[in-house]
């Protein structure tokens, strides 16, 4: 697994639970280094192994745990480049939910050797969707309900979204979206402030 994955983890839990909790979740996984590097490339078991470790530690249900780290990976301001990106995939949040099935390809141009999980995008009714999600690490369908829920709100749109299980390596995830404009969405500028 991309470090870039491990290091959101890390930084998610001591920004939400402290240093102190990551020390104990980094040392019950006998990590070498308890302190990801993002650009480095890690066995993929670790990924599993660490969220396993957390969720022990910090007493968490392991499904809140990877939607409250979705909603961290949005709206963190130490992590706006992952909005950014996601930003880009649109000027509204439908734009946004027809762009997650290119949004494997946008990461890797931005990070090559990042292997995000495939997604699928399928329109039932103009405000009824489905998304599946591709991956042998169990847990991202979870993670994408927190980004969703934290992206819809960074639209102003109001969404329902119903996490609809695993099998085998695919999750769906069902997104009723209620209102498109039921709140001024944050701003987004094309270019980055210095």
């Amino acid at each position: 697994m991309h470090g870039l994955v491990n290091k959101a983890i890390e930084a998610f839990v001591i920004d939400t639970y402290g240093a102190q909790p990551w020390r104990v979740i980094a040392q019950m996984c006998e990590l070498d280094d308890p302190h990801f590097e993002a650009m480095m490339s890690y066995e993929g078991d670790i990924t599993s192994r660490v969220i396993d470790c957390a969720t022990r530690v910090l007493k968490a249900d392991r499904s809140d745990f990877l939607q409250n780290l979705g909603t961290y990976l949005v709206s963190q301001p130490s992590q706006q480049a992952v909005r950014r990106l996601l930003r880009f995939g649109g000027v509204d949040f439908v734009d946004f939910l027809y762009s997650l099935d290119d949004l494997r390809d946008r990461a890797r141009l931005a990070v090559s050797d990042l292997h995000l999980p495939r997604l699928e995008l399928r329109e039932h009714t103009s405000n009824q969707f489905s998304l599946t999600v591709r991956s042998k690490l169990d847990g991202f369908g979870h993670v994408l309900v927190g980004l969703l829920t934290a992206m819809a709100d960074d639209y102003g749109a109001l969404v329902m979204l119903d996490y609809g299980g695993r099998r085998g390596e695919v999750e769906t995830v069902a997104i009723a979206l209620l209102e498109r404009s039921f709140a001024e969405g944050n701003s987004f500028e094309l270019g980055a402030r210095v």
